[in-house]
């Protein structure tokens, strides 16, 4: 039997994968300039497909363009990492309460924390970690439910790389995972529901702690 090639992938989806893994990785940091014409001289394609590829980052909202100051990897601060979590702790917890409701199988999220767990660098951690949570929501049995956890999934990865890079609590964050998985796989879907809940808002108020009622303005 005739194997079929894997088709390649696209000159845009190429840039845009690689530059979204720099991002997410914290190779290219918040802030940080994306030029055009060095994004293609790197990657070896024109300006189009560099353009093509910054427009869809910025529509995911892993990049901020500007008719002066050009595209930049966006900045991350207190208010859009709330924002981004907030979506996550009204979203992911129901998400995975469905999931272990509907009893399906979490062997990709357990191959994930493995992954997370052995993992030698922290982008190849952070990766992992963001698989560890997809696959905790993708089979809720609600595509709707799953995709909008999707759309925020990349701002959540970069809030994550800014606050490793300050604070890397993976260690911490590590043992949550193992106890939300044990939870799911024990069935206990309401358990594992309000385990997550915490984890996701313990790490936000770690990471960006809301100011104290003496330091706000009067």
């Amino acid at each position: 039997m005739t194997s079929v090639p894997t088709p390649i992938p696209s000159r845009t989806q190429f840039v845009l994968e690689a530059v979204k893994h720099r991002i997410l990785t914290g190779q290219l940091a918040p802030g940080q300039a994306l030029v055009e014409v060095e994004l293609a001289a790197q990657y070896g394609v024109s300006k189009t497909p560099v353009r093509e590829a910054l427009k869809t980052l910025a529509g995911t909202g892993l990049v901020v363009m500007n008719q002066y100051k050009g595209v930049t990897v966006r900045m991350v601060d207190a208010d859009m990492a709330r924002e981004v979590y907030d979506v996550r702790l009204l979203l992911e917890p129901e998400a995975l309460r469905r999931t272990v409701h509907s009893g399906a199988a979490l062997d990709a999220a357990r191959e994930a924390l493995e992954r997370a767990d052995s993992a030698t660098d922290t982008a190849e951690r952070s990766l992992a970690n963001r698989e560890f949570h997809r696959a905790l929501y993708v089979p809720c049995g609600n595509p709707l439910l799953a995709r909008m956890l999707d759309e925020v999934r990349d701002q959540a990865a970069l809030v994550s790389a800014v606050a490793w890079a300050a604070d890397p609590s993976w260690e911490l964050e590590a043992g949550e995972h193992r106890e939300i998985l044990r939870r799911a796989l024990a069935g206990d879907a309401d358990g594992a529901s309000l385990a997550l809940h915490a984890h996701i808002a313990s790490f936000v108020e770690r990471a960006f702690p809301a100011p104290r009622r003496e330091d706000m303005p009067i």
